[in-house]
């Protein structure tokens, strides 16, 4: 009796504690090997688009403060259909074990452009009394609707070529995604002014 009462306590501990031992090994190995569930092009999706995507959503909202009236109405189909594709993208990195948001990816921040609109620095180490200071200028880049026209177009059509290049991966999960969100990312190109590039047989 006491040999069968132990079997069963010993069979019961040891299921309990397998099913920890492999989901804290699962953990480990995302958290330790960034092992994932995806292929190379799935990743390098996950990675540049994960990386691009908050950090234009971020810009495109400080341009509906500061922008003209075409940058606005360009910054919020930006800001709308990026933020539109973010969550979805955190989901499907997280079912697919991908390290999401993107450890190190920037956010906007408007401290460049504050910056460039700060006194100049004067530069009194090397002056003495017989000359005049001279003014460091700040190397801030200022804010201008043609550089963010420029910029969002490159950045939209580099997203654009991910999506197509997931829309034709293996993991069919993956490829539903894109293909249901190239409609919008191609409708986004052509709104910051990209054109369609139509192949001819």
């Amino acid at each position: 009796m006491k040999l069968n009462t132990l079997f069963v306590a010993a069979v019961l501990a040891s299921t309990s504690l397998s099913s920890c031992v492999f989901e804290t090994a699962g953990d480990n190995q995302l958290k330790y090997t960034h092992t994932t569930l995806v292929d190379g092009d799935a990743y390098a999706f996950f990675r540049q688009v994960g990386a691009i995507v908050p950090f234009e959503a971020s810009y495109a909202k400080h341009v509906e403060t500061v922008g003209s009236a075409q940058a606005k109405e360009v910054a919020g189909k930006v800001a709308k259909v990026f933020a539109d594709i973010l969550p979805q993208m955190d989901s499907l990195a997280t079912k697919f074990d991908v390290d999401f948001p993107i450890l190190g990816a920037q956010q906007y921040t408007a401290s460049t452009e504050v910056a460039a609109n700060e006194p100049p620095i004067v530069d009194t180490a090397n002056a003495d009394s017989t000359t005049t200071p001279v003014a460091v200028a700040h190397n801030a880049e200022v804010y201008s609707d043609e550089a963010y026209l420029h910029h969002i177009q490159h950045q939209v059509a580099v997203v654009k070529e991910h999506f197509r290049r997931l829309s034709h991966n293996t993991n069919k999960e993956l490829r539903d995604f894109a293909v249901a969100k190239s409609e919008s990312i191609a409708e986004l190109y052509k709104a910051t002014g990209g054109k369609e590039e139509h192949a001819h047989h």
